[in-house]
């Protein structure tokens, strides 16, 4: 059987009246919409409840589904302790997800932390769900720090598993909006917060999910949401399916944002396929940048093919271009997919006999040696973008006041420690988070005193050369 509905819940501790004592009733609103949603959730009683908590074990490279027959939680950490529950895990459920992951090597599973007690991502929801229907058994899952789509694959895979089970379900996506609406609030404020929560609400209440796609990485970092990814799972679930979408609520008077919306499924709408029409937005704008590329790029592009497809270190071709033969320099190669970094790796200096024996080293290393990320795989291939970045020669400066993150990339230096950081990135806009990212990579502290040198760079990106 289908998913029979979903909801979108945030998860505030202080709504329980046990820990809020009082000032839940400055979300009263938030909290009748709880109790409407759990009501619904109640009449439909459901077999299963599947649960995406942003506060469940979460790791960057893969999704974890809890295991074992059950977990118990309490919210002693908000001085309540004596607000309790438990919950069973449909472990039939569990099984057949699992399976369907590694049928289609997907990231995700029960291996890792095996935490028996319940987040409060998970609790808060169920705190209301429990009043009006407990007759249900639980899967719990985890989010991860994988792209946008991967989250809406597992949505898919969740809705498989469902339909080949056989199980009446449902499921919730737990996740507060912005914490950055207000000055006065916990995370303070962000232009970004209100942004986003006016965008994400407008997506929700009509249920266009495949926009939950379009936003940006970085947005929503500065707006400091912690939900979008548990929504994303909840449309991919809801993949090729007609539904009822309805807003209950939004409100965020204490700096963050919670909104509450509930869709009924309607039977099957195949144009509601977003990952297909994503994925096929990639694919022509990938195509479109590749006929963009030049040499530099085109070097990296088949390095990194040839060694995750071959294992083999490409061969320095003949018909080259002999500007990159002829001179050597520090080269930093830099790969993203979906609009998010994958790997970076370069060197400060020349390190190789030419700038292309720079390219086809720091290529290799960018796509299995950045210890960030986990090695590229062949099925990334067809996603990733590339940039090449050849460094000027490095200027000693006096001051910060020499630096502008737009023009020019930074080293920083402390004894034998060294960080870099290239010019006009991305979300970096001022010369104090520049030095400051540079001290990190470094592993120098925010206030120890370094050496500063600049550099400019040429950037080869989708075959616009651009001379920072």
């Amino acid at each position: 059987m289908s998913i029979l509905s979903a909801y979108m819940l945030p998860h505030p501790p202080l709504i329980v009246p046990e820990i809020g004592k009082g000032q839940e009733r400055a979300i009263s609103h938030t909290t009748e919409a709880c109790h409407e949603a759990a009501r619904r959730i109640g009449d439909l009683r459901p077999d299963t409840i599947i649960l995406i908590s942003p506060h469940q074990t979460m790791y960057s490279d893969y999704f974890h589904i809890s295991p074992g027959k059950g977990a118990k939680g309490c919210f002693s950490q908000f001085r309540a302790g004596n607000v309790k529950m438990e919950a069973s895990y449909d472990t039939a459920f569990v099984q057949k997800l699992c399976e369907l992951a590694d049928r289609f090597a997907f990231p995700a599973g029960t291996y890792g932390e095996q935490n028996k007690y319940l987040d409060h991502g998970t609790m808060v929801p169920l705190y209301f769900v429990n009043q009006y229907f407990r007759n249900y058994r639980l899967v719990r899952i985890g989010l991860s720090g994988l792209p946008l789509i991967k989250h809406y694959e597992l949505g898919q895979l969740i809705k498989e598993a469902s339909n080949t089970l056989g199980r009446r379900t449902l499921l919730i996506a737990s996740g507060d909006l912005s914490h950055r609406l207000k000055d006065d609030g916990p995370y303070g404020f962000q232009k970004e917060g209100p942004e986003y929560d006016h965008r994400i609400m407008d997506v929700m209440e009509r249920a266009a999910f495949g926009e939950l796609l379009d936003f940006p990485e970085d947005f929503c970092e500065k707006a400091g949401e912690c939900g979008h990814r548990s929504f994303t799972v909840m449309a991919g679930a809801l993949d090729e399916t007609a539904l009822l979408p309805e807003k209950l609520s939004y409100e965020g008077p204490f700096g963050v944002g919670y909104g509450i919306c509930c869709y009924r499924t309607a039977g099957k709408d195949p144009s509601r396929n977003f990952r297909f029409q994503y994925e096929e937005k990639q694919k022509a704008a990938l195509l479109k940048q590749r006929d963009k590329e030049d040499s530099y790029i085109r070097l990296a592009r088949k390095t990194i093919e040839t060694y995750i497809l071959n294992g083999k270190i490409l061969d320095l071709p003949k018909n080259i271009d002999q500007e990159m033969t002829a001179q050597r320099a520090g080269v930093f190669v830099s790969i993203k997919e979906d609009g998010r970094l994958r790997g970076c790796i370069g060197t400060i200096q020349a390190v190789q006999d030419s700038i292309a024996e720079e390219i086809i080293a720091n290529a290799v290393s960018a796509s299995t040696k950045d210890p960030r990320f986990s090695p590229i795989e062949p099925w990334e291939l067809e996603r990733l973008s590339i940039s090449v970045d050849v460094l000027g020669e490095k200027e000693k400066i006096a001051s910060p006041d020499q630096l502008d993150p737009t023009r020019y990339g930074v080293i920083v230096t402390k004894g034998r420690k060294r960080g870099l950081l290239l010019p006009n990135l991305e979300g970096i806009d001022t010369v104090e988070d520049q030095i400051a990212i540079a001290k990190r990579k470094a592993g120098i502290g925010e206030e120890e005193p370094v050496e500063l040198e600049r550099f400019k760079v040429i950037r080869h990106e989708a075959g616009i050369l651009d001379e920072e």
